[in-house]
């Protein structure tokens, strides 16, 4: 038996007073079995969410099995929202909880219509959550927003960043004149980025620095250990494209960081 616990599409956002909307989304994908399936566009709309609001939509307890589905929504620095659905059940061989993150509500629905369990058996108990108000988020900032001003901090974690940088082709590493223009940090903010192109073993950060004249330059890091001896390396990128097509190679050439 499944009990809808919808609230609707008038549901507010806020933030929950431990965790920002940034750390809501990093705990359901650290939890989701297949984070990695999403779609790159998704979660680079969701970089900077300005606030988080989550529900459960729905639930199914029976003979020992269970699932609930979770809608989980953000309201994005552009004013829209994005909804991520999450599944959880314990149909697994050990019955241990296991989460699932889903895009859309077709693809949650056919995944739970995947799950082994009972069709019209009684239900052991019904689930009834009600759904308090959660206050309007305040206007999105016109950017980014940095920690206090810090241009040595800053300005030394470039130099460092770029230091270790081992691209195997010299030419995709940033050049000089990216090292010049990172002399004028005077803030910087560092995000793990997720999704479909982050391969098993491998880690893609984004280190954004905000520059003097209020302008912001982004440098893409790629953390692996896809080396003939194992030796954790970094590679440096100009753009999330090219990290992102560095991962996708050194996966395809290391068989042991596919997974």
């Amino acid at each position: 038996m499944s009990a809808p616990h919808d609230s609707g599409p008038g549901i507010g956002f806020g933030t929950e007073p431990d965790a920002s909307p940034e750390a809501q989304l990093g705990r359901l994908l650290g939890r989701a079995l297949n984070s990695f399936d999403l779609p790159d566009e998704a979660l680079e709309r969701l970089d900077g969410a300005l606030a988080y609001a989550g529900s459960l939509h729905s639930a199914h307890h029976s003979a020992g099995r269970h699932r609930e589905t979770y809608r989980h929504n953000w309201l994005l620095i552009d004013g829209g929202s994005l909804t991520l659905w999450e599944l959880v059940h314990n149909t697994g061989r050990d019955g241990t909880p296991q989460h699932e993150v889903y895009v859309s509500e077709d693809e949650l629905h056919l995944a739970t219509g995947r799950l082994p369990l009972p069709q019209g058996a009684e239900p052991e108990f019904d689930l009834h959550v009600p759904m308090a108000p959660v206050a309007l988020a305040p206007p999105p900032p016109l950017h980014r927003t940095f920690g206090a001003a810090d241009p040595d901090s800053s300005v030394d974690h470039a130099r460092r960043l770029l230091r270790r940088a081992e691209n195997p082709d010299v030419t995709t590493r940033p050049g000089p004149g990216t090292a010049r223009l990172l002399r004028e940090a005077c803030a910087h903010h560092i995000t793990q980025a997720f999704g479909a192109r982050v391969s098993h073993g491998f880690a893609l950060y984004e280190h954004a620095f905000l520059l003097r004249d209020d302008c912001e330059l982004s440098l893409w890091e790629v953390e692996h250990t896809a080396t003939p001896d194992g030796r954790h390396k970094c590679e440096v990128y100009a753009t999330q494209e090219a990290a992102r097509a560095a991962i996708e190679q050194r996966a395809s050439t290391h068989p042991r960081a596919r997974r």
